[in-house]
């Protein structure tokens, strides 16, 4: 099993303050990896330091075997490593077609290549299969500013998946939609795993979008990993229910 990201002994320290501790975990390809904890746990600051927006204080991130530890958001995006945040990031004055296009053009060739060449990059082809893949057509020429909150989360984690990344990295992807898109990004979600073979991460307060979506999960609790495992088996840690309650 060919082995996407691995990050060891990832920390993050503020002054005095571990934000995150000692941290390593593997995701082979093809998996989807959820991390889950409580408020505080430092599930954002463990993303943050994977994709280079905070330098850890210590430990490595390899993305197919190679060291990227501190790299350059860019540069890993050149290197098929995609996003999302928690604030959406979807361009409201440009059209959903318009938002996947600009999306793709971030992972091909040079400022350079992209001022002479054509337009749309020759990315329309693309949006128009990711526009289909998560059924989105009949929004396609609608400003992503018009959408609902959770078609807007949709088009987001369509943005991420456009280039066809080698690994995506989603945060809070469930946040604030209502149950009928959840259960549309789920499932598109899922599809886009079983039919492209998508590798992904995801951070998550919504228990049940996790258990549902994910293969496997990590629980943090003050910056440290308390528990790993399948959802069946995360769901029933002793360890995992007094972190949520404050047991």
């Amino acid at each position: 099993m060919t082995q996407v990201l691995e990050v060891r002994g990832l920390s993050k320290r503020f002054g005095g303050i571990s934000a995150v501790e000692d941290v390593s975990f593997e995701l082979n390809e093809g998996e989807i990896l959820g991390i889950i904890g409580p408020n505080g746990s430092g599930k954002s600051t463990l993303f943050n330091c994977i994709l280079g927006q905070l330098q850890p204080s210590a430990g490595s991130v390899h993305v197919d075997g190679r060291a990227v530890t501190g790299m350059r958001p860019c540069d890993l995006n050149r290197l098929g490593v995609s996003r999302t945040f928690q604030l959406l990031q979807v361009f409201p004055q440009l059209s959903v077609r318009e938002n996947l296009i600009l999306a793709g053009q971030e992972h091909q060739g040079t400022m350079w290549s992209r001022l002479v060449g054509r337009g749309d990059a020759g990315l329309t082809d693309a949006a128009e299969r990711m526009i289909e893949f998560f059924r989105l057509g009949h929004l396609a020429d609608e400003k992503a500013g018009g959408l609902s909150y959770g078609q807007q989360k949709l088009l987001d984690a369509a943005m991420a998946f456009m280039s066809g990344p080698r690994l995506v990295l989603l945060d809070e992807p469930a946040g604030g939609v209502n149950l009928t898109m959840l259960a549309d990004l789920r499932e598109r979600l899922l599809a886009i795993n079983r039919e492209q073979n998508a590798t992904f991460v995801v951070i998550e307060h919504n228990m049940e979008f996790v258990m549902s979506l994910c293969t496997r999960i990590l629980v943090l609790a003050e910056g440290r990993i308390i528990a790993a495992g399948t959802p069946e088996e995360v769901r029933g840690n002793r360890q995992v229910i007094e972190a949520y309650l404050g047991n």
